[in-house]
């Protein structure tokens, strides 16, 4: 089963994206790297709690 998560940017801390992912196959927090609109460039997304 799929559990939806939210990604913030890494530094303007603005929750721009949200996604799911399987919590039995991955145990990290996920990271990726997009386009943040608010600071105009790409940068790391963290899921948060």
């Amino acid at each position: 089963m799929a559990d939806k998560v939210i990604l913030t940017c890494s530094i303007c801390l603005s929750r721009n994206y949200s996604t799911t992912r399987k919590k039995k196959t991955s145990t990290e927090r996920l990271e990726l790297k997009k386009f943040c609109p608010k600071c105009g460039t790409h940068t790391v997304h963290k899921e948060t709690k």
